[in-house]
């Protein structure tokens, strides 16, 4: 399994517009194959949508994005409304939940994380070892490693009911003092960024 993040950014205050032409083709557009997520930003990098296609494989990712373009209703017409678009393949850890429909939100925070090269197989241990616990205080929606796309990336998303929520548990975490597992070291994570996002009224994660 793969996932497509693709990453829009678009004019100030085109928003409400945008939603509602993704809204109104992706039914069609689901007749093809599924949407996982579709959110935009609230705090950190602004005017972004980020929506979500899971695919078996590139072959299959190549042979729906085709069939969804030979179909007329998609891609929706929003390129007057694009300045940037960006799209990441990534696949998840085994012990990634999948992501399926759900309502966990609406606050969804994506913290992305920036390794050196050869990084990521230490990471994944010490997340294997320090998740349970931490998922006893909150579900964990994702986590990812970059495929294609911008390489050496540990992508992970964490649903809350208010960002009031987020600190009382982000807190409760570190309390344990089993989080955040680490990455090796100061010396092994180079960039670490994230943003707190909203589901679109059409997405399937709420």
């Amino acid at each position: 399994m793969i996932y497509e993040f693709r990453t829009y950014t678009i004019v100030p205050r085109s928003l409400p517009e945008v939603l509602k032409r993704f809204g109104d083709a992706i039914e069609a557009r689901q007749k093809i194959s599924p949407l996982a997520a579709f959110w935009y930003t609230e705090i950190g990098p602004l005017n972004q949508i980020i929506h979500v296609w899971p695919y078996e494989n590139a072959l299959e990712r190549t042979k729906l994005r085709e069939a969804a373009v030979k179909s007329g209703g998609w891609p929706p017409k929003v390129h007057d409304y694009l300045i940037d678009m960006q799209s990441e393949i990534l696949t998840p850890l085994p012990y990634s939940p999948p992501l399926a429909p759900c309502d966990l939100g609406p606050i969804y925070e994506m913290r992305s994380y920036t390794l050196k090269p050869g990084g990521i197989p230490d990471m994944a241990a010490r997340w294997k070892e320090a998740l349970p616990e931490r998922t006893k205080i909150s579900p964990l929606a994702g986590v990812f490693t970059s495929e294609i796309g911008a390489l050496n990336k540990w992508v992970h998303i964490w649903p809350y009911k208010s960002l009031q929520h987020r600190e009382e548990t982000r807190k409760a975490a570190i309390a344990t003092g089993k989080w955040p597992p680490g990455s090796g070291g100061p010396s092994m994570t180079i960039r670490q960024e994230n943003k707190i996002m909203l589901p679109a009224p059409f997405s399937p994660m709420k």
